[in-house]
């Protein structure tokens, strides 16, 4: 969804970048642009439409700031339009608190929960979780399962089918904990005793947060959910799941951000590792293309702690088998290759799947390959003919296909990066350099 929706919405920006006149005309075919993509994801027709009203007011009657064309103007103004639908930013803490997480079963409520743990484990700070699903059997074995993945307590009674006692015994047993979170039971529908069971929990708890997590594949049904729990416990964040596999999610975006409650994460993957902080501005920034550097550094800083991440040579376009070396293992900590790059300020530049699809064992093999290679082979691939390609499997136990493969994908890789050469000047359509001259783009 978020990739065809990117995609969309860059081409229609791009089409009016390459307009040598913008006029009323250009702004109309460019909102019925935006109409077309925005409807084809999903989104809210009313949302749409006061969208498309309000880039057209600002554009024909606006002036441009100092130093910014008519077209640059436009561009501005879209961006921030966009900003403003996507709703307001959730403010998510890093000190003692207690979650609350609320949501009809299937929503994928439990793996969320495992997937915060992680995410507020990695800041640092002591996670417990409490299982008070007394609804689905088996709940508690798979938060259990996912919490022990990474090191963190889970608190549950399996057979006991009193929420309220579960959790009043487990903050007594997790009472070390920084941030507690509290799954409690879904249902397939909203009924009452779902709605009076949870107001019990947060009135036991006194929750810091009462999070609620959306299936992303409900579209702009994902309002009524978002509005009936709201209208309970008082929602203050929204997590949406499964971003990743539905033509939908743009429809419970906008629901959501329609209701007032605010999202706060979004789910796109099945590992604990996929779940990232939504902010409307470096959402909307990365959908268009600029990418969202200020996220990639915090993920950088928490893979590599105190280890160098060298990405000049990269950026140059200057990249070695020995580079690449180095960039697997900091690009598996990091997370999925493709949320690293969608991090990047790509602009218009298209990257080939083929870049994408290297998982966690073929990066290790990878590297067992290149340990098997010269020094002189490492910093310049061009040297490596049949003979070395077969010395190399060799000592690596590999077979030449497997070393073949490698070198496939390290030119992939470098066709890739020499794109970020032509980033800084030229072209008609230059986002970095747009993103410069905008400064704040909100501001």
């Amino acid at each position: 969804m978020l990739d065809r929706l990117g995609s969309g919405l860059k081409d229609a920006m791009k089409k009016l970048a390459g307009k040598t006149v913008i006029d009323k005309a250009a702004v109309d075919e460019l909102v019925k642009d935006l109409q077309r993509v925005l409807l084809q994801s999903d989104v809210n027709v009313k949302l749409v439409m006061g969208l498309s009203k309000s880039i057209k007011e600002r554009s024909l009657n606006e002036e441009p700031p100092k130093g910014m064309s008519v077209r640059e103007h436009v561009l501005r103004i879209v961006y921030q339009e966009l900003v403003k639908m996507m709703g307001g930013d959730c403010e998510v803490t890093l000190g003692p608190q207690t979650i609350l997480m609320a949501g009809l079963q299937g929503s994928g409520k439990t793996t969320t929960t495992g997937k915060l743990a992680r995410y507020f484990q990695r800041k640092g700070l002591r996670v417990g979780v409490i299982c008070a699903d007394v609804f689905r059997p088996g709940a508690y074995d798979q938060l259990k399962t996912l919490c022990s993945k990474v090191n963190v307590p889970c608190y549950g009674e399996p057979g006991e089918t009193d929420a309220v006692k579960i959790v009043k015994n487990g903050r007594n047993e997790l009472k070390t904990s920084e941030v507690l979170l509290i799954d409690t039971q879904g249902r397939h529908a909203l009924e009452d005793d779902l709605i009076n069971e949870i107001i019990l929990l947060n009135d036991l708890t006194k929750a810091t947060h009462r999070w609620l997590v959306i299936d992303a594949a409900l579209g702009q049904q994902a309002r009524e959910q978002a509005a009936r729990f709201h209208e309970a416990i008082s929602i203050d964040g929204v997590i949406i799941t499964k971003m990743d596999g539905t033509a939908k999610g743009g429809g419970a975006l906008s629901a959501v951000a329609e209701t007032g409650s605010g999202i706060v994460f979004i789910g796109s993957g099945e590992t604990i590792e996929d779940l990232e902080r939504f902010d409307p501005d470096s959402f909307i920034s990365r959908l268009l293309g600029m990418g969202d550097l200020r996220a990639l550094m915090e993920r950088a800083e928490e893979a590599m702690g105190d280890q160098e991440l060298d990405v000049n040579a990269m950026m140059k376009g200057k990249f070695t088998l020995r580079d690449m070396y180095k960039q697997l293992e900091s690009l598996k900590k990091m997370g999925p290759l493709k949320q690293v790059m969608s991090m990047l300020p790509l602009g218009g530049i298209d990257i080939p799947q083929d870049a994408f699809d290297v998982t966690g064992k073929k990066m290790e093999r990878y590297k067992i390959i290149m340990d098997s290679m010269t020094n002189d082979e490492l910093d310049n691939p061009s040297i490596i003919s049949g003979s070395r390609v077969q010395r190399i499997s060799v000592g690596a136990g590999a077979t030449q296909e497997e070393v073949r493969e490698l070198l496939k994908y390290y030119k992939t890789m470098q066709r890739t990066l020499k794109g970020f050469k032509g980033m800084g000047g030229g072209g008609k359509f230059n986002m970095q350099r747009m993103m410069k001259k905008f400064g704040g783009m909100q501001n």
